[in-house]
């Protein structure tokens, strides 16, 4: 029995093109109805998934700011993850360590520091959105003041009490 399974035939596979399993009734029909419909009739346009409108938005970039963009609370968005999972892990580990066993003790400061991991990122990003828009109204503002002033000096007289004026 043990000759049989070292010896086993070596067989050489052939690298010709896979040949297709010959089609179906079902299939011959499907094909004959999807020429049908190339001929002259219009087909539905398909619907797709819930989604695919969020993702045709998404990547027109009408979503509006985001934060991941933004270079610097994208930065402080991951120090903040970071610290947060590493006070959860000590915080959790040093707080179960004389109830339990070190084992008990290290899982219960690994499902810490997750858990204050995903809570800081939430906060992070919560923060970071109001920031982020904050700032975005604020350089609005300053645009528009820029322009209003420009307009201003644009619209008074070449005589008035322009700087130009005072120095001829």
């Amino acid at each position: 029995m043990a000759a049989d399974t070292a010896e086993a035939p070596v067989v050489e596979q052939e690298t010709a093109a896979p040949v297709a399993p010959a089609p179906s009734a079902s299939a011959k029909k499907g094909a004959k109805a999807k020429d049908a419909n190339k001929d002259g009739k219009d087909k539905k346009p398909k619907k797709g998934k819930k989604g695919d409108e969020d993702a045709d938005d998404a990547e027109d970039g009408a979503t509006g700011p985001n934060v991941a963009a933004h270079p610097r609370a994208a930065r402080a968005v991951a120090r903040t993850k970071s610290w947060g999972g590493l006070v959860g892990f000590v915080l959790g580990g040093y707080l179960s360590l004389p109830t339990n066993t070190l084992a008990a003790a290290g899982l219960r400061a690994l499902i810490a520091g997750v858990v204050c991991y995903v809570v800081a990122w939430a906060g992070a990003v919560f923060v970071w959105k109001r920031l982020v828009i904050l700032e975005l109204k604020g350089r609005e503002q300053q645009m528009i003041g820029a322009t209003q002033a420009a307009r201003a000096r644009r619209a008074l007289p070449v005589g008035s009490d322009s700087p130009s004026a005072r120095a001829s």
